[in-house]
C-alpha cells in the first residue's frame, strides 16, 4: 500500500525532530556554555515580543469582558464577571493565545534567521572555524524562549485583567480595588501554577520547532520561506497538543 507523501513526510519530520530534541538535551548540559549569547537571546526574544504581548493581552481582556457581560446581565450575574474573566484568562485563554502570537513572531523569526544562515553557508563556516554552531545558535535560542515565554504570559495576563477592569469600570462603575479583590479571591495557586508550568513547555516547543526547521533548511531562498512558514504551522499544532495533555493531566491530578 502506498503511503501518501504528506503523511510519510509528517512522520519523517516527527522522527527527525525527536533526534533533534535528543541532541539538544545532550548539548545543553555540556561545555562550553554560551552565557553571553544566551543573555542576548533572552533580551532579543523578550524585547521583540513585548509590544505584541502587551497589545494581545489588552485586547483579550477587553473582548472577553465586552462579549460576556451582556449574557451575565440577562441573569443578573454581572457581579461574577471579575471572577469568571480572571479564571478563564489565567487558566487557558491567556497562555494559549499569547503562546500562539509568540509562535507566529518567534518561530518564524528563528526559522528564517537560521535558514538564511544555512543557505548562505554561515553555519558551515562556523563548523570549519571550530565553533559549535548547534550550541551557539540552537541551544541558546531554545533556552531563551523557554525562560521568556512564562514571563511574557504573566505580563499578558496582568494586562488582560487590566483591560477587563477598564470595561467593568466604564460599564458597571466598578472600582479598581473592588475588581481586583474579586479577582484574587477567585484565584488560587492551583490555577496559576499549572498554567505557568505549561507555558515553559510551550516556549520550549516553539523555539525547538523554529530551530529545527531553520537549522535543517533546504538550499535556496524558497527553502528559507518554507522553513519559516512550516515552523509557525508545526509549532502552533504542537501547542494545541501540549495544551490538551496539560489540561488532561491537571484534571486527573486535582481529582485525586
Amino acid at each position: 500500500m502506498n503511503v501518501p507523501k504528506g503523511v510519510s513526510s509528517f512522520f519523517i519530520d516527527i522522527g527527525e525532530l525527536t533526534l533533534f530534541t535528543k541532541r539538544f538535551f545532550k548539548a545543553v548540559f555540556t561545555r562550553p556554555f554560551e552565557g553571553k549569547e544566551l543573555i542576548r537571546q533572552c533580551y532579543s526574544i523578550g524585547n521583540r515580543s513585548l509590544l505584541l504581548v502587551t497589545v494581545t493581552g489588552l485586547i483579550i481582556g477587553l473582548v472577553i469582558t465586552l462579549q460576556t457581560r451582556p449574557t451575565l446581565e440577562e441573569f443578573g450575574a454581572e457581579s461574577w464577571m471579575p471572577s469568571m474573566v480572571s479564571l478563564s484568562i489565567i487558566r487557558e485563554i491567556g497562555p494559549v493565545i499569547i503562546a500562539l502570537t509568540f509562535a507566529g513572531r518567534i518561530a518564524s523569526g528563528i526559522g528564517a534567521e537560521l535558514g538564511s544562515m544555512r543557505v548562505t553557508e554561515q553555519i558551515d563556516a562556523m563548523e570549519v572555524s571550530g565553533t559549535n554552531p548547534f550550541k551557539f545558535l540552537v541551544v541558546t535560542r531554545i533556552v531563551a524562549a523557554t525562560l521568556m515565554l512564562p514571563l511574557l504570559v504573566l505580563l499578558g495576563d496582568a494586562i488582560a485583567l487590566f483591560g477587563s477592569y477598564i470595561v467593568e469600570n466604564i460599564k458597571g462603575e466598578v472600582s479598581f480595588v473592588l475588581f481586583f479583590n474579586k479577582v484574587f479571591n477567585a484565584l488560587e495557586f492551583s490555577d496559576l501554577i499549572p498554567a505557568t508550568i505549561k507555558t515553559i513547555f510551550f516556549g520550549f516547543a516553539i523555539a525547538l520547532v523554529g530551530c529545527f526547521k531553520g537549522y535543517n533548511c533546504d538550499k535556496g531562498t524558497v527553502g528559507v520561506g518554507a522553513a519559516a512558514n512550516s515552523a509557525v504551522v508545526f509549532s502552533s499544532m504542537l501547542l494545541f497538543i501540549l495544551d490538551f495533555i496539560a489540561v488532561f493531566i491537571t484534571d486527573i491530578f486535582f481529582e485525586l
